[in-house]
């Protein structure tokens, strides 16, 4: 009789397939691939058996756009807009990283968002020392696209950022060598030129040439704050998207974080070529860049993801607070209470976010043949009755507490709510030894 490796009985299970079912069942995992989905899952035996009675079984989150490398700001550059943020502490910081306590950031990001259920991330590093973060990645048991920051010019860029062109495409390279594919897959490589106003046309056109054709992707950010876009203008005679379409940097390889500044003949013409936006609420208000028109891109036809950006512009990297945020400001965006009902706003941070990063015939929903990256939630806090619709219950009333076992590749990373792949006392400590020496190198010591 086979065996499979994982059983994970009694759920309710959330599968966000084509159908939208909702079935009481059991997964089974074999390796790291579901072999079944459903009811009268429970016959045949498994080495491990994971009792989900009372709890909801759904989609690891996939969080489109977050940047592991600014872990350890968080509380360093609150009540900033954009550009001074950027310019005044962000980049000194990222600047200041050294090996060490780049790892201690990315393993103290990892850990929050695994805990939280986020089971694949899109990453966007700083310019240096890259192979730590990839290296904290596979430790974690996380899935993700990563790849390091790409900055070139630059009014403001610090020495220790400004790359020459010829270095950064070579350092992207040759990090696409050493880490596309790795961990069976797992790992992939994302260039990400950071934007506009830190990039060459140059290096945008050789980004947008080494992505063409690829399994890789070009992660860059676009039309987020109204200061940003008129810089661009100013400098270039026309808006970023359309800057970006002309590099080459357009189509189904390209994810572009933020999308707040997008006017309805630019999500007209995203739609068509099929450049991906990945919505940032939480961030995209700290920074007051404004409100994402969600509504408005999809229906214009974009494919949308969620993401929490990162820890100093936000400060949580919580997907059911972008989760819950998003739902709510379309609905304010809109001044419609069903601009973006519940089980819609689920799709965007599951199935739509593997959607944008190309890997949704693999993740996303919960189907036989499909990879095992999934999260198991208490469904039975007082916060959550005494019931109601479970895409209610998910996006409005459940939080990252509610998360009780996260598997990833079919390996459980948490398991009732603690961490298997990282020291949870360890990443505290070197996030706060190594945080304090980053702010002192970068001479923002307090």
């Amino acid at each position: 009789m086979n065996e499979d490796d994982l059983l994970v009985r009694g759920a309710t299970i959330v599968t966000l397939d084509d159908a939208r079912r909702v079935v009481k069942g059991d997964l089974r995992v074999r390796g790291d691939r579901l072999v079944h989905v459903g009811p009268g899952g429970s016959r045949r035996p498994a080495k491990r058996v994971i009792d989900a009675k009372g709890c909801v079984v759904m989609p690891g989150f996939v969080q489109a756009h977050v940047h592991l490398c600014q872990a350890l700001f968080r509380g360093m550059a609150d009540d900033l807009p954009l550009l001074p943020w950027l310019a005044e502490r962000i980049w000194p910081l990222e600047g200041a990283h050294d090996a060490r306590s780049l790892r201690a950031s990315a393993r103290l990001g990892l850990a929050e968002m695994l805990l939280a259920g986020t089971t694949t991330i899109l990453d966007m590093g700083t310019v240096q020392h890259h192979d730590a973060v990839f290296e904290a990645i596979a430790e974690s048991g996380m899935r993700a696209y990563s790849g390091k920051a790409m900055m070139d010019v630059g009014e403001k860029v610090p020495r220790s950022l400004r790359e020459s062109t010829k270095r950064s495409l070579e350092e992207s390279h040759r990090l696409r060598e050493r880490w596309h594919g790795a961990e069976g897959g797992r790992l992939r490589y994302a260039y990400a030129p950071r934007f506009i106003l830190s990039c060459s046309e140059r290096l945008m056109r050789e980004v947008a040439e080494a992505v063409a054709g690829s399994d890789t992707l070009a992660h860059s950010h676009a039309a987020e704050h109204a200061a940003e876009r008129a810089a661009v203008k100013a400098m270039l005679g026309r808006d970023d998207v359309a800057a970006l379409e002309a590099f080459g940097l357009a189509g189904p390889r390209t994810v572009l974080a933020h999308g707040v500044q997008l006017k309805p003949a630019e999500m007209k013409r995203v739609a068509r070529l099929g450049t991906r936006f990945v919505h940032c609420p939480s961030a995209n208000l700290k920074l007051a860049s404004g409100i994402a028109d969600v509504r408005a891109m999809r229906d214009h036809g974009v494919v949308v993801g969620l993401g929490a950006d990162g820890a100093p512009c936000n400060n949580r990297m919580d997907p059911w607070t972008e989760l819950r945020s998003a739902a709510l400001l379309a609905k304010v965006r809109r001044d419609d209470a069903a601009a973006l009902p519940a089980q819609e706003a689920l799709e965007l941070a599951t199935r739509e976010g593997a959607r944008a990063l190309g890997l949704d015939a693999e993740i996303g929903t919960l189907e036989v043949g499909k990879k095992a990256d999934f999260i198991v939630v208490r469904d039975d806090g007082l916060h959550q009755e005494p019931g109601g619709d479970v895409y209610g219950r998910l996006v409005y009333a459940t939080t990252a507490a509610d998360v009780r076992d996260v598997i990833v590749d079919g390996r459980c990373v948490v398991e009732s709510g603690a961490l298997r792949t990282l020291d949870a006392a360890k990443v505290r400590s070197d996030a706060r030894r190594e945080g304090a020496k980053v702010a002192t190198r970068a001479g923002l010591a307090r």
